[in-house]
């Protein structure tokens, strides 16, 4: 009995020294374990709609047809490629301006100033309202006859414009609210990444003649380069999956026109106004590929950068 008892307590001794020197992924593996599962079940959920002809409800019957549905989506140069066209364009345009600005302001702030706690703020407050409200609240003032926007133009003599009842011009005043709501987000990111950075490489970049164009361009922007890239990772992310603003503003289907119709909108139209959950999970199931090639890339690059 002695020399079994002393073999427990050996392994209970090893489990201990293994458990004390792996502590972190001990502590970490529940909630590891429990976000895989969280994020696991959908995905493949998804995936499995994706390849039946699922209609009318989950619960009905439907058959197994394999990659029907992905040959049919892939296919449809009527509303999927304009999605992912427009899908693209919003991303890419709001992120390149929210980076531009983001980036002007944090270096702004970087520096103390006589009431730069009032002028923060101020940045901050459109992150306090919800998507949904600040979609709602656009639409009254970008509305053509009774918005203030058109009123303000009018003061100096410009034409009114349609902005959201416009075919032309709705994606891209949607880009500007995305803008503008969004953009603080990227300073708070930028500005967090500027304060770490040391001021010795601009000062010897100073006393050797540069100018602040080549001091930001050659010595910061370099420095920062890391902090960019999570920036960019976590916005455009963001950005791909923008829906409450879109459909606040111009409801079903992206507007009449289907004008604003991102894949967000379109995988939702297909699921709750046509109730086509294999077509709508095929949309899905590809639009979740294209954020993971997105990811991939940024953060390859990221490690490439600390390497």
């Amino acid at each position: 009995m002695s020399a079994v008892l002393e073999k427990k307590i050996g392994q209970g001794e090893q489990f201990s020294r293994w458990a004390n020197t792996n502590r972190k992924w001990v502590f970490a593996a529940p909630a590891m374990v429990f976000t895989a599962l969280l994020i696991a079940f959908p995905v493949v959920w998804t995936l499995y709609l994706s390849m039946t002809d699922a209609r009318g409800s989950v619960r009905a019957e439907s058959n197994f047809i394999g990659l029907e549905n992905y040959f049919t989506v892939l296919g449809d140069f009527t509303r999927f490629w304009p999605a992912v066209g427009r899908t693209v364009y919003f991303t890419a345009g709001a992120l390149f301006f929210e980076l531009a600005l983001g980036m002007a302001i944090a270096l702004l702030l970087r520096r103390a100033f006589r009431g730069e706690r009032w002028v923060r703020i101020a940045i901050l407050l459109p992150l306090v309202a919800t998507p949904v409200a600040v979609g709602m609240m656009w639409r009254l003032i970008l509305e053509p006859n009774i918005g203030f926007a058109n009123q303000a133009l009018a003061w100096f003599g410009i034409p009114a414009q349609p902005w959201l009842s416009s075919e032309a011009t709705a994606l891209t005043t949607l880009m500007f609210v995305d803008i503008w709501q969004w953009t603080p987000m990227v300073v708070l990111i930028l500005l967090a990444g500027l304060t770490s950075l040391s001021d010795e490489p601009d000062e010897a970049a100073r006393v050797d003649g540069a100018t602040a164009w080549q001091r930001f361009w050659y010595v910061t922007l370099p420095l920062m380069r890391a902090t960019v890239i999570t920036a960019i990772l976590l916005r455009g992310i963001d950005a791909l999956k923008t829906f409450d603003i879109l459909y606040a503003t111009k409801g079903k289907g992206g507007g009449s026109f289907h004008e604003v119709e991102t894949l967000n909108i379109y995988a939702y139209g297909l699921s709750f106004d046509y109730n086509k959950y294999g077509l709508s999970s095929t949309v899905l199931i590809i639009f979740f590929a294209m954020i993971i090639a997105c990811i991939w890339i940024l953060t390859a690059s990221r490690k490439k950068d600390k390497s």
